[in-house]
């Protein structure tokens, strides 16, 4: 149980944003815009993959799917997708039955954001389109504003 816990303490570690407050007030985009009502979409493709990986590596059913950004990558900022628990700060939205967790400091970050799994020979896992990002990396999982 305590390997289980370290590995669940590792993955809500790597989800924290570590954006500094220098390089958030130089990236973020405008605090003002309204936040969407649905700020996170996943595509059915995206769906049915979350619930793959949910079922095939036995994650309990109240851990949500965190949707998150970090400081980093080629472009400035990561996406982070994983599983965790709800913390009094999370906004909660659903998207497929899927029930999603964000950092309200991300939704700025994230809002309008589409998340799909190509599923073709071409499929490179789970791929963002955000209409927020300025640019993108190459790689996909890399984002600036």
């Amino acid at each position: 149980m305590a390997v289980e816990n370290e590995k669940l303490d590792d993955v809500i570690s790597s989800l924290i944003d570590d954006v500094g407050e220098e390089q958030e007030q130089q990236t973020a985009p405008s605090p003002d815009k309204p936040i969407s009502e649905q700020p996170v979409s996943l595509t059915p493709r995206a769906a049915r993959q979350v619930k793959l990986v949910r079922k095939q590596e036995g994650i309990e059913e109240d851990l949500y799917l965190r949707v998150a950004v970090e400081g980093g990558g080629c472009a400035g900022l990561n996406y982070k997708l994983g599983f965790d628990f709800k913390t009094s700060d999370d906004n909660e939205y659903q998207s497929e039955e899927i029930p999603i967790i964000i950092d309200p400091k991300h939704l700025m970050y994230l809002d309008g954001i589409v998340i799909d799994y190509p599923d073709g020979l071409d499929a490179r896992g789970f791929t963002f389109d955000n209409p927020n990002a300025s640019e993108n990396c190459g790689c996909g999982s890399s984002f600036a504003i």
